[in-house]
């Protein structure tokens, strides 16, 4: 099967408005949390968020495309220009049907369905429905604007599942290239979560920390007083290239997409299972599909939503994994800092995991005081700083209600 590469990266995430922004704060251990702007949140249980920040979307995108838009596609489209110029791909010489995209969303256009359809329910019932409110709402539009943007006329559909759509799409667009079906994908993934339904939703499920009064300690992966996640938006784009594409143009390669698996946990809609039995297979299929093996791994950039549950039934995954040999592999929890971005999540973090091998650098762990005590003994969290060390081999982990598994595997070229 052919190798397949990245070439170019996109950010759009609640700790910068591009790669470099983003990975600075992420390295420096800043958090993106905030009391939440985007509508009044004093009657909700959780009242905080991590937005994005200084974006103006017609700072980027014309008029009559953000009218015909909602914001999850919006997000996706400028994530996308920047990692397309920074790809420096000529589109111009190669064939059409030869890019594809492959995109991700949870949600899709949920500030577009929550708008109209409150207006209508306030109404006099008189349907006034916007004729692009179906176009907006459904998931798979940013995938579609992004190839009518730039003309591509390859492969391209949306995955959805939950907070493992991300790294679903990801490894759909390193298959499809492997088996030649195209030379060049962009994929990722994009949501706009931050809405008073949404927000309400999970509430209501009592899924989102409460820590109201203090936001940028309110994620707090492992630690002894992790009550939640926290929702953050934005989205995040890599271009996938079939590497003797990629050579033959003079690219410049950030990392290898070695190999992805997915697995079901076939337990609960929502609940993690509590050993972390699906989340260890799928962990152990895609280092097989990547022809490495458990000690090969030098980070693991962990799903960790802060959760009670959930965090640890990972950690019990890895440690099965790495069979309690915790000499190589350091792991860390970058939602910490940029809030949970559900169905972009794989997105931002398979690009922190890209930079950290590039880097030599593993993001820290913001917000771990106190760690839990079902912790495995000698497991290496990077806690509070960064940790400066040698990255061949990284790991992305990503978990979605309905007990979808999804892991990435990268390494250096």
């Amino acid at each position: 099967m052919k190798r397949v590469v990245i070439t170019g990266l996109g950010a759009l995430t609640p700790l910068g408005n591009n790669v470099a922004d983003f990975w600075q704060h992420l390295v420096a251990g800043k958090s993106g949390a905030a009391r939440i702007t985007k509508f009044d949140p004093t009657h909700f249980r959780t009242q905080i968020a991590c937005e994005l920040k200084n974006f103006d979307v017609s700072q980027h995108l014309d008029k009559s495309v953000i009218k015909r838009t909602d914001p999850f596609t919006q997000y996706a489209l400028v994530a996308t220009a920047e990692a397309l110029a920074d790809a420096k791909l000529d589109v111009s010489t190669m064939n059409p049907y030869d890019i594809g995209v492959i995109w991700g969303s949870g949600e899709g256009g949920m500030q577009t369905f929550e708008e109209q359809v409150t207006e209508y329910a306030t109404g006099d019932g008189t349907p006034r429905f916007s004729p692009f409110f179906v176009p907006k709402l459904i998931a798979n539009m940013a995938s579609g604007m992004i190839s009518i943007q730039y003309g591509f006329k390859g492969i391209n559909y949306t995955t959805v599942s939950a907070c493992a759509t991300s790294n679903t799409a990801i490894m759909d667009a390193l298959n499809y290239i492997r088996w030649g079906k195209a030379k060049v994908i962009v994929t990722g993934g994009s949501e706009a979560p931050i809405t008073s339904a949404s927000i309400g939703g999970f509430c209501s499920m009592k899924a989102m920390t409460t820590r109201n009064d203090d936001p940028t300690a309110a994620s707090r992966p492992f630690d002894v007083d992790r009550d939640g996640f926290l929702m953050g938006e934005g989205a995040g784009t890599l271009i996938l290239e079939e590497y003797e594409h990629a050579v033959a143009r003079g690219a410049h390669i950030y990392a290898e997409v070695a190999g992805a698996s997915m697995t079901a946990d076939a337990y609960h809609m929502t609940a993690t299972h509590p050993e972390g039995e699906g989340a260890n297979m799928a962990m152990r299929l895609a280092l097989q599909d990547a022809n490495l093996n458990a000690g090969d791994v030098d980070y693991i950039n962990a799903h960790a939503t802060s959760t009670p549950v959930g965090d640890i039934s990972e950690l019990k995954a890895i440690s099965n994994l790495l069979a309690g040999n915790f000499d190589r592999a350091h792991i860390s929890a970058t939602k910490s800092m940029t809030g949970h971005l559900l169905g972009a999540a794989g997105a931002i973090e398979a690009i922190a995991s890209v930079l950290a091998i590039r880097d030599g650098i593993v993001p820290p762990t913001i917000n771990l005081e106190q760690p839990d005590a079902e912790i495995p003994e000698g497991m290496q969290i990077v806690r509070k700083v960064a940790l400066h060390k040698p990255i061949k081999v990284a790991m992305s982990n990503t978990f979605g209600f309905g007990g979808h598994n999804g892991i990435v595997v990268f390494k250096g070229v």
